[in-house]
């Protein structure tokens, strides 16, 4: 069962800062008092003493944890949250196994786990690469390349990409068996896709007009993507975030990590 961290998160931060706060304000004060009367079980000194007593375990434990959980909650919310890439959808811009860190207010504030924007900042952009919660389920993170805007008529065609009637061009760089490695101009956006070799583009082939407030998304491995082209567009409400660096790679618990590929993302 898929555990879903930003809601344990956000449990976590606010039930060690309600004890916490229920301390500073309530609890302690209380100890305080039964101690000065001499009823706190195994406080030392004689009756009138002020010795504050021992803090409970739950107490502590949250007082500790509070500050760095909360820390926690509001950098991997608004500033920046890591990811791993866990599929070849990607390729050849990402790889199985790299750690990426994804810009978290590029599109605009929005609320832990409920995902409502609060704050405009910007909106996705044709040739970002962006992480949204998959529209099948609403909780699977799911990275991929905005290809269409709001508005645009996206078609694909034996493996080529046209949007709003206009032929996107992709130049040939190398054979790579079974792929071949093509650069692609995508508005301001030149990165690379692959294509597979000798399988006939019938696979998410189609046209598809792009509703408001929704994205087109695609594959950087057209031939090996599960995308837009086979459950429709998303939301904006399902955005997480634009992605924008590497920063490790560790392809599985057998191998060492590496940093060989840290940098930015095209």
């Amino acid at each position: 069962m898929d555990i879903d961290f930003p809601l344990v998160l956000v449990v976590l931060t606010f039930a060690t800062g309600l004890i916490w706060l229920a301390d500073k304000l309530f609890l302690r004060e209380r100890r305080l008092a039964a101690a000065r009367a001499g009823d706190e079980p195994g406080a030392a000194g004689a009756p009138g003493e002020t010795d504050e007593p021992k803090e409970p375990y739950l107490v502590d434990l949250s007082r500790s944890f509070f500050p760095v959980l909360a820390i926690v909650l509001v950098l991997r919310s608004f500033l920046v949250e890591p990811f791993q890439i866990p599929s070849g959808s990607m390729l050849p811009t990402l790889e199985v196994g790299d750690f990426i860190l994804v810009n978290k207010y590029a599109y605009g504030l929005r609320l832990p786990v409920a995902g409502t924007k609060v704050v405009e900042m910007g909106d996705p952009e044709r040739g970002d690469v962006m992480v949204f919660r998959y529209p099948k389920d609403g909780s699977t993170n799911y990275i991929k390349r905005v290809v269409g805007l709001p508005g645009d008529e996206v078609r694909y065609r034996d493996k080529q990409l046209f949007i709003n009637g206009e032929k996107v061009e992709s130049d040939f760089i190398a054979r790579l068996p079974p792929v071949e490695l093509r650069r692609e101009d995508l508005g301001d956006t030149e990165h690379d896709i692959f294509l597979t070799m000798g399988r006939p583009g019938a696979g998410g082939e189609g046209e598809w007009v792009v509703p408001e407030g929704h994205y087109f998304v695609m594959g950087d491995n057209r031939d090996n993507s599960n995308d837009s082209r086979y459950w429709g567009t998303v939301p904006d409400e399902l955005v997480v975030g634009k992605a924008f660096a590497i920063w490790m790679h560790w392809k599985s618990l057998t191998s060492l990590p590496s940093f060989d590929r840290v940098g930015g993302i095209e």
